[in-house]
């Protein structure tokens, strides 16, 4: 059972600001990561979300905001319905100049990968590289 977290790097061709609206703000969220029927960059604020590699049978995913530094800090919690286990994702944002360095860290994957073979570590590090990577990127570096 690996411990180690998952950490994806990207440089965006944007500024600090522009990235953490797409990751903060409801409407831009919907245009690059998932459909959340509601999202508040607040401590405490709980939100919910279907997703997974078969859109037939998606998963029910229950997550809740635990640290929000303005421009800077995103964590949330990262669970499953009807699976044990939690994880946490965080997204830090550091200024490169005109550029910004974001850097995805998935921690505690390994308390629900063995529980189902969807939830491996290999298929979230290919999913947070084309979030990240690909749909993130492209949103910030196309998008007015």
């Amino acid at each position: 059972m690996s411990v180690q977290p998952i950490i994806i790097e990207q440089i965006f061709d944007a500024p600090i600001s522009k990235v953490w609206q797409a990751l903060t703000n409801n409407d831009e969220i919907k245009k690059w990561y998932f459909v959340l029927p509601e999202f508040k960059p607040e401590v405490g604020f709980f939100f919910e979300f279907e997703g997974g590699k078969d859109p037939e049978n998606p998963y029910l995913h229950y997550c809740e905001v635990m640290e929000v530094s303005e421009g800077k800090k995103l964590t949330y919690s990262w669970r499953y319905d009807g699976y044990e286990g939690n994880s946490f994702v965080t997204f830090e944002l550091f200024d490169e100049g005109d550029k910004t360095k974001l850097t995805l860290t998935h921690a505690g994957i390994e308390t629900f990968e063995y529980l189902n073979p969807d939830f491996a570590k290999e298929n979230f590090v290919k999913g947070w590289t084309h979030i990240i990577g690909t749909a993130l990127k492209d949103y910030v570096t196309t998008s007015k």
